[in-house]
């Protein structure tokens, strides 16, 4: 799973089609998306017409909550809508309304066995609530996605998660984040780069993956060039200061 992904939250329609083949001609090989987003048809499109190999593409796609019961029929009209065999990783969503959702979970498990999904984990779900699936099921969510940026930071929360083999996956970085923060500010000017790409060099620095969403060409493919420089140990502990 590359630690970098794209992610297409509200880019619908050709819109959302061209930010996702700008993403892919930018780079990215790793693109976020959901049933609820609306999108599916149009990034699986994209991937299609981008000409690169599906194995080349890590994909995600989630399951609503208001699907629970139906996760045959979701996960089939999404595999129909991006046109592919199979999606790399499929997340619940958000925890079902009563509990972790246990037998969702269940039927995660079943379909991830058939092949259809490649890794299946959860989003905007509490460590109780992952350690109630993995108790109940004998199978750890392969990852959970959440909210996260540097004010959200909490070393604490990093470390549980890893030690539960869990991996965390960051999104809205730049909603959560003042990138007109003085820190940030000097830290990109210190590499010549922009405040934005300084957080997902943050992410990625912190072996969590992160998905900026965009649909301006010039910021997606700023946003994915953020390999060519390495914030020091002192930039990465005044990024981490910025926390709530």
């Amino acid at each position: 799973m590359p630690l970098l992904g794209f992610g297409t939250w509200q880019a619908s329609g050709d819109a959302g089609y061209r930010a996702v083949r700008a993403a892919l001609d930018a780079g990215y090989r790793h693109v976020d998306t959901a049933t609820m987003y609306g999108n599916e048809a149009e990034v699986g499109r994209a991937i299609k017409d981008s000409g690169i190999a599906r194995d080349e593409i890590f994909v995600t796609t989630k399951l609503p909550p208001e699907r629970v019961g139906q996760e045959a029929e979701t996960l089939a009209a999404s595999l129909a809508a991006l046109g592919t065999e199979y999606v790399d990783l499929w997340l619940i969503h958000w925890p079902p309304a009563g509990g972790a959702g246990v037998p969702t979970w269940r039927e995660f498990v079943a379909h991830r066995d058939t092949g259809a999904v490649r890794a299946i984990g959860v989003s905007n779900y509490g460590l109780d609530q992952i350690d109630e699936l993995t108790e109940r099921t004998g199978v750890v969510p392969a990852v959970n996605q959440v909210p996260w940026a540097p004010a959200m930071h909490d070393p604490r929360t990093v470390a549980e998660h890893r030690d539960r083999g869990v991996v965390l996956e960051g999104y809205s970085p730049f909603k959560n984040t003042d990138l007109a923060d003085p820190v940030l500010t000097r830290v990109a000017a210190a590499h010549r780069v922009s405040a934005a790409q300084v957080v997902l060099r943050w992410h990625i620095q912190h072996g969590i993956v992160v998905i900026p969403k965009s649909v301006t060409p010039e910021r997606i493919r700023s946003n994915a060039d953020v390999f060519g420089f390495t914030l020091s140990a002192d930039e990465m502990a005044a990024v981490d200061a910025l926390r709530d």
